[in-house]
């Protein structure tokens, strides 16, 4: 993308009158609604500045990716105001004018929306050279920033599971031998209280050890999926079974809320049970015996990239399920290492529960999303196609 773009000079024969061009304001002529219209019908986000700082042109793009309404007091208000909602933009957009080289391509976060938005600048000048005013150009880049970190995540994935699948494998063995000896050792000792105390925890610890070593097999492991004709009640009420067996309930209220048209999706039963066995098993154990744990689902459909839709193809139907509590929440600084292999919070825990279940998510081409603060309670969000006929499973 050029630094500067070019008008046209208000006095060439033939030329708009100045108060016509869109940086200049004034009431447009046909061929500036033809430009208006063009800005209007593209893919990306455009949004045109005067050199006071004012809106010029700002098209329906662009209010989508930052999450605003138009409003027709918008042309021709300080661009500060109309994205005070979005200052991460409102500041992207002041360097046009402050900043001495213009970024060719550079990218924002979006927080309130978690969007990542990618964009470049360019100055626009008259034919005298003039500036008159500035132009971002931008695309909402969330998606392929998702997918890039899956892919990411994969080749990680890939390099350390050979290495942590032998060492597991390694591990496996001295750890039963270990429990059964001090099992043996234990009848021996049978009148040494002492002894005993001591013998139950070293096989109480090579239990331990035991356990996290088979959720790293399992994590490290390529998943299979058994693809077929799922219903997700069934996986939810199974998994609410399961949960039960590994946390205690305590008087935690549980709430099961399934509209009756949730259709049947193309999914492993067996694996879906495990991600929402386990996102129940740590509300259980978030919640000590108090409080509420609520699951609803709903049927959406992908928020497609449009640049990247073709023309005439329908958006993907999806189900999503949200799995909320009334815990103690998830404090912002550890938000974004929930999902890290071995981050845990939990004294005895394998720091792999979460992992595994976003692994399996994204083996479904669904994704996860985690909405929690220190004491507003803990939602986890899953996002899963509903059928795999457009190419979702691999």
């Amino acid at each position: 993308m050029p630094e500067n773009t070019n008008l046209s000079d208000d006095s060439a024969p033939g030329s708009t009158p100045a108060a016509a061009h869109p940086l200049r304001g004034g009431s447009p002529a046909p061929d500036d609604r033809f430009f208006r219209h063009i800005v209007d019908s593209m893919r990306n986000g455009v949004m045109a500045i005067r050199r006071d700082g004012t809106v010029a042109q700002m098209n329906d793009e662009a209010y989508r990716i930052f999450g605003l309404v138009r409003d027709a007091g918008d042309i021709g208000a300080p661009f500060t105001e109309v994205l005070r909602e979005r200052p991460d933009a409102s500041r992207a957009l002041a360097g046009a004018f402050e900043l001495s080289f213009l970024p060719n391509r550079a990218e924002f976060r979006l927080k309130g929306l978690d969007r990542v938005v990618g964009y470049t600048l360019s100055r626009v000048r008259d034919d005298g050279d003039e500036i008159v005013g500035a132009v971002m150009f931008f695309k909402d880049l969330t998606r392929v920033e998702q997918l890039e970190e899956r892919e990411r995540l994969r080749d990680r994935l890939a390099s350390l599971g050979e290495m942590a699948a032998g060492i597991a494998h390694e591990l496996k063995n001295p750890l039963a031998g270990i429990e059964v000896m001090a099992g043996l050792l234990r009848r021996q000792v049978s009148d040494s209280k002492d002894a005993q105390s001591l013998l139950a925890d070293i096989i109480s610890e090579a239990k331990l050890a035991n356990a996290i070593v088979v959720e790293m097999l399992e994590f490290v492991r390529p998943i299979r999926l058994q693809v077929e004709q799922t219903e997700l009640s069934a996986v939810l009420h199974q998994a609410v079974t399961l949960a039960e067996t590994k946390a205690k309930r305590g008087d935690v209220v549980l709430t099961v809320n399934l509209p009756t048209d949730i259709p049947a999706i193309d999914g492993d039963e067996h694996q879906l049970c495990q991600v929402f066995t386990n996102l129940l098993t740590n509300a259980f154990e978030a919640l000590d015996g108090h409080g509420t744990i609520d699951i609803t689902a709903s049927v959406g459909a992908t928020d497609e990239d449009p640049a990247v839709v073709r023309e005439g193809q329908s958006p993907t139907p999806i189900v999503i399920v949200d799995v909320s509590d009334s815990g103690p929440g998830v404090p912002d600084e550890l938000t974004d290492r929930i999902f890290n292999p071995f981050f845990t919070t939990k004294p005895q825990g394998s720091g792999l529960g979460l992992p595994i279940v976003r692994k399996i998510v994204d083996a479904h081409d669904g994704r996860i999303d985690l909405n929690s603060c220190a004491g507003g309670g803990t939602r986890f969000r899953i996002t899963l196609p509903i059928s795999n006929s457009t190419g979702w499973f691999r």
